[in-house]
């Protein structure tokens, strides 16, 4: 019984839920900073399939589960809410 309340305890807190600020571009211009805030290429790149990601003010970069809930806020500043699943934001919402 111990083992399992454990077990319950230790999943609850990788699946913490949290917020991030940062702009929706394709992944494969993720580290330019210059892309920032460029809706149209982020909106044509992840068009044509490049994987929409997250960067924070820092410069963290962040894959999404959840694609086709941040598709439409491609070259946009953003905040996520969600939880961190497999290395990837699993989002709850987006403002």
């Amino acid at each position: 019984m111990k083992k399992l309340l454990l077990l319950a305890a230790l999943a609850a807190s990788s699946a913490m839920a949290a917020q991030w600020t940062g702009y929706i571009v394709d992944e494969m211009c993720a580290g330019k900073k210059e892309m920032l805030g460029n809706v149209s290429c982020a909106q044509n790149c992840i068009k044509r399939g490049s994987p929409a990601v997250l960067v924070t003010d820092d410069g963290a970069i962040h894959k999404i589960a959840d694609q086709d809930k941040v598709k439409e806020f491609a070259g946009k500043k953003v905040t996520i809410a969600g939880a961190i699943a497999d290395g990837s934001i699993k989002v709850e919402s987006v403002k």
